[in-house]
């Protein structure tokens, strides 16, 4: 696993973990990187320090990092559940029915689907309200 400081054209910065560089390079290519804050996908990576052993302290700013991760991941995961209990799953048809609702020619109602970074990007330049749904974080129990 690699961790790569990164940052987004509109100079949001957040940290993101991927199994290579290759992983990242070909994620970025594709589009499939976005910033957790404003979802764009146009996304770099930042400067970083280099991670250094030695002697291991108890570092007061990383144990609120932990915390705060785990508070995030926590609300990530609520969010996600209430959206798949209460909201229409619509799947590939998101980008359509999102239109169609937001301009009267379908029954107003929540839903939630899939969509192309293109798809949302024309989305957004028409107005109609998107977001991105979080992914699922992995079960804390399941993680080593």
């Amino acid at each position: 696993m690699i961790r790569y400081a990164l940052k987004c054209d509109q100079t949001q910065g957040f940290e993101a973990w991927f199994g290579s560089s290759a992983d990242y390079d070909d994620q970025a290519a594709r589009g499939l990187v976005e910033c957790p804050f404003c979802g764009s996908n146009r996304v770099e990576k930042a400067v970083m320090a280099p991670a250094v052993g030695g002697a291991r302290r108890a570092d007061p700013a990383s144990d609120m990092a932990v915390r705060m991760q785990t508070v995030m991941m926590a609300a990530a995961r609520e969010v996600r559940a209430h959206v798949e209990a209460n909201f229409d799953y619509v799947g590939d048809a998101f980008a359509r029915e999102a239109r169609d609702i937001h301009e009267g020619r379908s029954e107003k109602r929540e839903i939630y689907g899939e969509a192309t970074p293109a798809e949302v990007k024309k989305l957004k330049e028409d107005g109609v309200p998107v977001s991105a749904l979080p992914d699922a974080p992995p079960d804390p129990s399941k993680v080593n």
